[in-house]
């Protein structure tokens, strides 16, 4: 009975069967009190087997055993010590119980000392000796003493038994060995399921994810069975390599091995689901598991805040607080992180003084995603006060405050931190660097750059793939493309960031041809383009309206099936309106499975740029029905094509309510569309107040707007003083002087317009050429005012005299202003 007891851990029926023996007057054996200790000592209740080993006239060294273990068990190890020490009699088990003792309690120093004792006292040693001491050398990290203990098992002749095998090889693996644990397994002559167990997690622990995959087909063919620990193992090698198809298939085994309902094999299951994407499988199995541990709702919300669902994962946090069950840093980092990637401040702040209350902010790793969160909601202050309070730092919380000060456009402070951790004596990683250059790149500090880059060359980590395209994307931002292009090609492994990287920086700086052959090169050598690859192509083939090659390109994202990629879905759309092919830009609008705002603002600019106002008021109306908000760049192709059509009112309506109805404060760009719109009314006056009432000094493009209003509206005396303007912000600008010469001439102003021709005669300044091209079967023509270099020059010339005839004949004006400005300001709505 109490032998029963025990397995069940039912202390009140032994406690009635211990009882109902003493007023029976029954006079136990000592077997059968040796039975009563060791079931008070499995219920934990150490103080009923004192005093039933006080009370007993005869022990023998099983008592005495007992007693040990059990000591040791509750984790007194100096009475466990003290029993051990009076016996007068031991045998390998009293050895073993206070060399497991001291090791379970986390003394291995002195389970290796006891062990020590054994062999000098000649007690024989059995395999459990064995594990238990291996064990203790992975607790001292002491892997030349686990090779010592190797060796004294060889000598002893352990090396065939399989529980000592098993204990050597999971040593090895632990002590990052995995060749030497391949070894001994290989050398057993007999394994069971825990060697292949132990193997296997070994391979997990080194990354050898796929062997250890392939270890667990082996053991099924061995007919050895399976455990939760191999399950766990298996299971977290599927989501490292994220290999969904053989996690499917070891869901379906765990079923048929009636593992189903087991919260350890479920929640890894759940887990490799989450880590490969595969979020509602791991929902589902989830809300299917009869139970929920703290570990099942960890897997569960980090694998939605990796998703970027955060508000799924939130609700789960809440839901695991009511629970019961208590949150740990796993849980709370995964919260802070969900509330980052909805840009959740006010959530954040609840869960910072959950943290506060539960002790938990003092853990490292919840502040650090503390500090993540503040810095991805904007609250530089709350980000900066984390850290200062932050009782130890490493270099994950030092890489965080400086990402949260570079993503919010605070570039000085984030190299002031820099210098801050490079004085606590903290090494700068990849992913500082990372978050530094791209500080650099936004301010254009070059020289900053190349002090970086010395260092990071001295670190290492020069081709580092990671920090080379981080450097590559630096140089390229700062006008270098020539050192962006050497960087390159020394970089041992290129990645596709890394190739991102040199092609995204030669389209940056307008060298859409450079950029489109890094992109043919990057194909020939077999590497996969991704979305932002197709995404930054797509853009230098608009910007080189570059047809063919765009067309072959959109060819490629449907095969990759990337068209449902908002980001590329919205460059297409842009790529067809600027290469002319309306109907096709508004196609793959019309396809598109998600719309953002970019893929508005493309369809809207695209609209207004070929003068097709109405339809581009159309999408904006369309949009806001849709309650899509718009943003600068859109009241940019707003207002563009309000000035098209001569809307006076309307414009003035959209200006205003960009500031009334979205919050958006209107830049030049607005108030030169603004300029347009009232100058073209014939409203030069209040054009000009316009720009005096502007928050902001006006720029070039601005009195260029409105020394073309001049042009049009024959106002001489307003065309000096914006022409005036014009030349002290640059005074080589030929424009002016042209524009300015045109004025005078159609007022008759002739020795006007000879000074001006003196002048640009004197200070050397040209007209720059008109520059225009197309694309015909792959082939580009390009062609300039007065070119003849082109082998149907003639046939060109008399097509365009019979075009210029039929204009006149119609009555054509051109367009002046909308020319200039478009031209200007094409590039700048793209990008916004």
């Amino acid at each position: 009975m109490f032998q029963d007891f025990s397995k069940q851990r039912a202390i009140n029926p032994g406690k009635r069967a211990h009882g109902r023996m003493i007023v029976t007057g029954f006079q136990p054996t000592v077997f059968v009190m040796n039975c009563l200790i060791q079931f008070y000592v499995k219920c934990g209740d150490l103080k009923y087997a004192c005093k039933v080993f006080d009370e007993m006239s005869e022990r023998d060294l099983v008592s005495w055993n007992a007693m040990v273990f059990g000591f040791a068990t509750v984790g007194d190890m100096g009475m466990a010590r003290g029993m051990f020490d009076e016996m007068t009699e031991r045998d390998v088990v009293s050895w073993n119980s206070l060399v497991s003792g001291y090791l379970h309690n986390g003394w291995f120093g002195k389970a290796v000392g006891v062990f020590m004792e054994m062999r000098r006292g000649g007690v024989v040693i059995d395999p459990t000796t064995f594990a238990v001491v291996l064990k203790a050398c992975l607790g001292l990290e002491d892997y030349f003493l686990g090779v010592q203990v190797h060796g004294v098992v060889v000598r002893m002749g352990f090396d065939c038994d399989v529980v000592t095998g098993s204990a050597l090889l999971d040593m090895y693996a632990k002590c990052k060995k995995l060749k030497e644990s391949i070894q001994v397994f290989n050398e057993m002559p007999k394994k069971n399921w825990v060697s292949w167990s132990a193997l296997i997690a070994g391979c997990v622990q080194n990354g050898e994810f796929f062997l250890g995959m392939n270890l667990f087909k082996e053991m099924q063919l061995e007919g050895l069975g399976v455990s939760q620990s191999i399950y766990a193992s298996v299971f977290r090698s599927c989501a490292d390599v994220s290999s969904l198809s053989f996690g499917s298939q070891m869901h379906g085994h765990t079923i048929k091995a009636n593992f189903f309902s087991d919260i350890i094999v479920g929640t890894a299951t759940l887990d490799m689901y989450s880590k490969c994407g595969e979020l509602s499988d791991a929902r589902k199995l989830f809300d299917r598991l009869p139970n929920h541990n703290l570990q099942s709702y960890n897997a569960i919300i980090v694998g939605y805040a990796r998703a970027n669902q955060g508000s799924e994962a939130l609700q789960l946090f809440r839901r695991l607080v009511k629970s019961g069950l208590r949150f740990d840093e796993i849980s709370l980092s995964a919260a802070f992180s969900a509330c980052a990637s909805i840009k959740g401040y006010f959530e954040g702040m609840q869960l910072h003084a959950l943290a506060i209350k539960s002790t938990l902010w003092t853990n490292v790793c919840v502040a650090n995603a503390m500090l993540d969160m503040y810095g991805k909601v904007g609250a530089l202050t709350q980000s900066f006060c984390v850290f200062d309070e932050m009782e130890r730092r490493d270099p994950v919380s030092w890489n965080a405050i400086i990402a949260a000060h570079e993503q919010n456009g605070d570039e000085e402070s984030t190299l002031s931190f820099l210098v801050s951790m490079l004085r606590s004596n903290i090494e700068p990683d990849e992913f500082t660097y990372g978050s530094v250059l791209k500080a650099c790149a936004g301010r254009q500090s070059l020289n900053y750059g190349m002090e970086i880059h010395g260092r990071i060359m001295k670190s290492g980590m020069g081709l580092d793939s990671f920090v080379g395209s981080a450097l590559v994307d630096m140089y390229c931002k700062c006008e270098k493309v020539e050192e962006a292009e050497k960087l390159h090609n020394r970089m041992e492994e290129k990645t596709i960031m890394a190739w991102n990287a040199i092609i995204s920086g030669f389209s940056l700086v307008e060298q859409s041809e450079e950029a489109q052959k890094f992109f043919a090169h990057l194909l020939e050598i077999g590497v996969i383009p991704d979305n932002f690859t197709y995404a930054t192509v797509l853009d230098t083939c608009a910007n080189l309206a570059t047809i063919q090659l765009g067309r072959q390109i959109h060819a490629q994202v449907i095969k990759q099936e990337m068209q449902v990629d908002v980001f590329i879905c919205s460059t297409l759309v842009d790529m067809y309106a600027k290469c002319g092919y309306m109907q096709d830009s508004r196609l793959m609008f019309e396809k598109a499975s998600k719309r953002d705002f970019v893929t508005w603002n493309a369809m809207i600019s695209g609209y207004a740029q070929h003068g097709l106002a109405e339809e581009a008021l159309q999408i904006f109306e369309a949009m806001q029905l849709k309650n899509v908000k718009p943003n600068h760049a859109t009241f940019v192709a707003v207002l563009r094509a309000c000035a098209h059509m001569g809307l006076v009112k309307r414009g003035l309506k959209y200006f205003y309510s960009m500031s009334s109805d979205y919050k958006l404060d209107p830049q030049l760009e607005h108030y030169s569309c603004m300029i347009d719109i009232l100058g073209r009314s014939g409203q030069v006056n209040d054009a000009l107040k316009l720009i005096n009432e502007m928050p902001f000094e006006a720029d070039d493009v601005i009195w260029r707007t409105l020394l073309s209003i001049c042009k049009l509206q024959g106002n001489v005396e307003m065309a000096e003083q914006a022409a005036t303007s014009l030349l002290k912000l640059d005074p080589q600008d030929s424009s002016a002087y042209i524009l300015l010469s045109n004025i005078y001439a159609d007022a008759g102003m002739w020795d006007e317009v000879s000074k001006i021709r003196k002048i640009m005669r004197h200070t050397g300044l040209k007209k720059e050429p008109g520059c225009s091209w197309i694309e015909l079967q792959s082939e580009l023509h390009m062609f300039l005012i007065g070119d003849k270099a082109h082998p149907r020059c003639q046939e060109i010339y008399e097509k365009l005299d019979l075009l210029a005839d039929d204009m006149t004949l119609l009555g054509y004006d051109p367009d002046i202003i909308s020319l200039i400005q478009d031209v200007d300001t094409t590039r700048t709505i793209a990008c916004m």
